[in-house]
């Protein structure tokens, strides 16, 4: 029996370190193959990213006159540097195990020591053969990657000449150019208008139904917006004349709702058309060109025209932004549209010549034409006088933007007639474009600023649903216009600033780029600042605490509500829960920012001195408030005495308790001194105490009959509990009175201050009704001298006041006396 239990136990042990084997060889197998792999992926993915690179290359030398072509390029190889970062990565924990395991077997021994077994050297010589190999291929990641950058850098400069090539770039303006300019508008025209009528005849035999189609369904998704807009904002739509002073609010809500509903209607309108029409084949390539061209001026001419209307409000001048006159509103109007209509037909006009291919000298003619326009247009706009001062003079614009407003029309002339047709282009488009995205973001800024009064988002329409839907009051409304008007603010700058780079040559590659860039973060020191990082760790931190104080208000009232669990232990848990949970999220957070905690090991150590003499008090308290909240020598609701300070607990926190008097004063006691010093609880363990009520009776009295009349008072009040029974006690023989006291004892000590009062005014009854004196003290004043004394009166307050009366009568005519001076008979004047 004992032959075959050692026989199982032996075949178990040998079975278990059979598989021990196999597993460790496994792994040593598997710690073989490992490396290889390592290096000959990393190397598939190099030679990939080589392959790309070059392919790139030549995409590039082709696309020398793109500049769009020339980003999307730049983007691909920014991704192929990311890759590249990335392979090189990969290599990381093989060399530092590859390192760690060359420090263990150590160094070659040297000449004249001991050699090393066969087993090391060749293990050592392994290991130094595939760092070798890994550092070769990292050294071809390395120059494939300055390779790439290199190539970065091409591309931003050939882009930064062809921006400059199209500024610089002068044609030659003669005379000559007027009849070779008017010769080939009119060939061109001609051409335009074959193939429009061709495209027009095809669309009426073949898809005309198309057509319609398409351009029902646009106006329907167009009437929707407006439709809706008017249901949902209503009186923010449009103005109403009918308002003799509207609010600056109101003005800014008007002009905002009125130009972007309209603005986005008309958009919607060409756009779901622009696109039905290609879906339904109705566009050829050249008209979807120029149809595309067309649509877009009349989209931007149409919301500058809206975005003065708003502005300048010239048939209502109560609802006006700024305070212009109307003649010089309309005039302002008129030459805002006309300087909107006019780049807009430039545009137009040199993507048509640009489609039909039309000659050089007709693009330069054209675009001289209407550059020329624009900056008159705009020195006009700087010469309107559209102020008046005190006098009712006309009055400019501010010197200032008066000055930049000339300059720019100044410049856009001249840089036309001087043959500089692309930087005349480039700001005449700047002037309308950026001009009115710069009022539409100042349009939004004034916004918020005016979100960001006291109480102005509370009289708001959306203030008022949002007031009735939440049942909000309007110190909470007031914080939310806060935040709205930061909110506000921060869409007008990611709006507004990238439609300014926009229309300034940036292509949506360079956001992209910058995006990524701000996202991966910058270098300051050793510490890596990353943005989005940040930002990330923000919202983490953000999440974990409403989530920590949901959990709070659940654990609290749904778990341990229920389960009948007294008020203080629920306090104590509640806000152990709460610091325990915004700690972890606050771990968490720090974690998603990316922010190493190791770096803050030697600030936390220079802290660590700071904390112990100029912290101490802090951490005490700190130290002291985890000590009440684990031990509880009282808890939220008791009725404690602090030296001068008695009340009720009202919060425990880590730092301080919040007590409130029954004067409803709070006070705030640091914790330390809770610790520290001795703290009366009335209210422990439970509610039950004593309370006295001291009493003097007259001598003479019955002390007896006085004693048992004080215990039927006592026993007789509801609230006086049997057992402990009440007692009366004949305490002192004082001057005046036999001082008796009542001592009872209460299931609640809260209704000490309710049962004294009882107690006393019963008292007064049965003393009254038994004829029992309660005395006052009584003194005596004997006076030293021939007079007799007499005693002191009863109503000691009014004899002192008949006195002191009498005294003041008797100084007042005693000071008339001896100021009154003897007369004297004046000698007459010798003179």
């Amino acid at each position: 029996m004992l032959f075959s239990a050692v026989r199982r136990i032996a075949a178990t042990l040998f079975i278990f370190t059979a598989v021990l084997v196999a597993n460790a060889a496994a792994q040593d197998a598997d710690l073989g193959k490992a490396p290889a792999g390592v290096v000959s992926d990393q190397q598939e993915v190099i030679a990939s990213i080589t392959a790309r690179t070059d392919a790139l290359q030549k995409k590039m030398e082709q696309s020398a006159e793109d500049d769009a072509g020339l980003v999307d390029i730049r983007l691909q190889l920014e991704q192929l540097s990311r890759d590249l970062l990335q392979s090189g990565v990969a290599f990381r924990p093989r060399l530092a195990e590859i390192n760690a395991r060359l420090e263990q077997l150590g160094k070659p021994p040297a000449e004249g020591q001991p050699p090393e077994p066969a087993v090391v050297t060749s293990e050592r010589e392994k290991l130094n053969a595939e760092k070798t190999e890994i550092n070769a291929v990292l050294g071809v990641a390395e120059n494939l990657s300055i390779r790439i950058d290199r190539l970065i850098s091409q591309i931003t400069e050939i882009r930064r000449s062809l921006f400059q090539n199209l500024l610089t770039k002068r044609y030659q303006i003669n005379f000559a150019l007027g009849s070779e300019v008017a010769d080939a508008f009119k060939t061109e025209m001609n051409d335009l208008y074959r193939t429009v009528s061709s495209w027009v005849r095809f669309v009426v035999s073949f898809k005309l139904k198309s057509m319609l189609a398409a351009t029902f369904f646009a106006l329907g998704a167009a009437a929707v917006i407006i439709i809706g807009g008017r249901r949902m904002f209503g009186r923010m739509f449009e103005p109403d004349g009918r308002v003799e002073e509207p609010s600056y609010l109101s003005r800014l809500s008007v002009a905002f709702w009125s130009t972007f509903m309209q603005s986005t209607a008309l958009v919607v309108f060409l756009g779901v058309t622009y696109y039905l029409f290609a879906y339904f084949e109705v566009l050829r390539g050249d008209i979807g060109a120029m149809l595309w061209s067309l649509f877009y001026v009349i989209a931007i001419v149409f919301f500058v025209s809206r975005l003065g209307m708003a502005v300048l409000s010239p048939k209502l001048p109560k609802w006006r932004l700024i305070p212009v006159e109307s003649g010089a509103a309309r005039w302002l109007m008129l030459l805002i549209t006309a300087t909107a209509f006019f780049t807009g037909l430039d545009y137009f006009l040199s993507s048509v010549y640009q489609v039909l291919g039309s000659p050089v000298a007709l693009t330069v003619g054209e675009a001289l034409t209407s550059t020329v326009v624009i900056g008159v247009l705009v020195i006009l706009i700087g010469l309107v006088k559209p102020f008046v001062d005190e006098e009712g003079h006309p009055k400019p614009w501010p010197r200032l933007f008066r000055y930049i407003v000339l300059t720019l029309g100044g410049v856009t002339i001249v840089a036309a007639l001087g043959g500089y047709i692309g930087l005349a282009r480039f700001v005449s488009q700047q002037i309308v474009i950026t001009g009115t995205i710069l009022a539409t973001m100042y349009i939004g800024f004034l916004s918020s600023q005016a979100v960001n009064e006291e109480d102005a988002f509370v009289k708001t329409t959306v203030g008022r649903r949002i007031k009735r839907m939440f049942t909000l009051d309007d110190t909470t409304l007031d914080q939310l216009g806060l935040v709205s008007s930061m909110v506000i603010n921060l869409l007008v700058l990611i709006v507004g600033v990238p439609l300014i780079l926009f229309t300034w040559g940036f292509q949506p590659g360079d956001m992209i780029t910058w995006l990524y860039r701000i996202g991966s973060g910058f270098q300051i020191g050793s510490f890596n600042f990353s943005p989005a990082g940040l930002l990330s760790g923000v919202m983490v931190f953000a999440i974990g605490y409403f989530v920590t104080r949901w959990f709070q208000g659940w654990l609290d009232g749904s778990v341990m509500a229920r389960s009948k669990v007294d008020a203080g232990v629920r306090n104590s848990i509640r806000l152990a829960v709460g610091y325990a949970g915004v700690a972890l999220a606050g771990l968490i957070a720090v974690s998603a920012a990316g922010i190493d905690l190791s770096n803050l090991a030697l600030v936390a150590g220079a802290l660590s001195l700071g904390i112990g003499f100029g912290l101490q008090n802090v951490v005490s308290n700190f130290v002291s408030g985890l000590i009440l909240l684990a031990e509880r020598p009282f808890k939220v609701g008791d009725w404690i005495v602090a030296g001068a300070v008695s009340g009720t607990v009202k919060k425990i926190s880590v730092r301080a308790t919040e007590i409130e008097t029954f004067q409803r004063q709070s006070v705030i006691l640091p914790n330390s001194d809770l610790i520290n010093s001795a703290v009366g609880n009335w209210t422990h363990r439970n509610k039950l105490g004593r309370v006295e009520v001291p009493i003097g009776v007259a001598y003479g009295s019955d002390a007896k009959r006085v004693h048992q009349i004080l215990l039927d008072i006592a026993r007789g009040h509801p609230l006086v509990l049997k057992n402990p029974e009440p007692f009366v006690l004949f305490s002192a023989f004082a001057d005046s009175s036999m001082n008796f006291e009542i001592r009872v004892f209460l299931a609640d000590i809260g209704n000490s201050a309710f049962v004294q009062n009882d107690l006393r005014f019963a008292i007064l009854e049965a003393f009254e009704r038994e004829h029992i004196d309660i005395p006052f003290p009584q003194r005596s004043i004997r006076v030293v001298g021939d007079k007799q004394a007499t005693p002191w009166p009863a109503d000691d307050e009014q004899a002192e006041a008949e006195y002191a009366a009498m005294e003041q009568e008797r100084l007042k005519k005693s000071g008339e006396e001896t100021a009154k001076p003897k007369s004297r008979r004046r000698k007459p004047d010798p003179s």
